[in-house]
């Protein structure tokens, strides 16, 4: 596991041995970031499920202004601030060990809003839905930000959720990206996401 552009570029990302962590595979991440890559600049992140802080420490090393990363495990919260620390984006990066449902909760009290958010929950779950109607009616996410969910194929992920609507979608084997935008509008704005395969 490695960041594949921008300031941390070819830096080796730690994590625990064995399935505790499920990153997101280099060709899908690389081909999410192409479909970011107008997106990042100045962008505040927030990564759900975060895992050792791959998505995140990818974004900031691309340009992002500031990342919260939400991992429930305390063991591989451990790992993330490791990788954090030693690419120094301690500045750029707020940790939150917690339950996602959770956090969400908490940054809705502080009303803030995110630019993108990655949502990566182990597979199998129904922790997408759940995670995208919260998300809806906390409304944290910007005007013209967008959520990025990444899913088995096999899970069940609706077009729409309350004010949140999916604006693209692509497979990659078993992982599927579902993008929602909280108004498809935005799209004729910001360039339509399907430029970036």
């Amino acid at each position: 596991m490695r960041v594949i552009a921008g300031n941390a570029r070819g830096q080796r990302l730690k994590a625990p041995k064995g399935n505790s962590v499920r990153p997101t595979a280099d060709r899908v991440k690389e081909s999410l970031f192409n479909i970011l890559a107008h997106e990042l600049s100045g962008a505040r992140v927030l990564d759900l499920f975060a895992g050792t802080g791959n998505l995140a420490i990818e974004a900031l090393s691309r340009g992002a202004a500031h990342a919260v990363l939400v991992e429930s495990s305390k063991i591989t919260v451990q790992w993330m601030r490791e990788n954090i620390e030693r690419l120094g984006l301690q500045e750029k990066a707020t940790v939150i060990n917690a339950p996602a449902q959770r956090a969400l909760r908490k940054q809705a009290e502080l009303r803030r809003q995110f630019d993108i958010i990655f949502l990566d929950p182990p597979y199998g779950e129904a922790l997408v839905p759940k995670t995208l109607a919260q998300i809806a009616q906390d409304k944290i996410l910007s005007a013209s930000g967008v959520i990025v969910a990444e899913h088995s194929v096999r899970d069940k992920v609706e077009a729409s959720y309350a004010s949140l609507a999916r604006s693209d979608q692509r497979r990659y084997g078993d992982t599927v990206l579902s993008f929602f935008r909280s108004n498809l509008e935005t799209l004729s704005e910001r360039g339509n996401l399907n430029h970036g395969q």
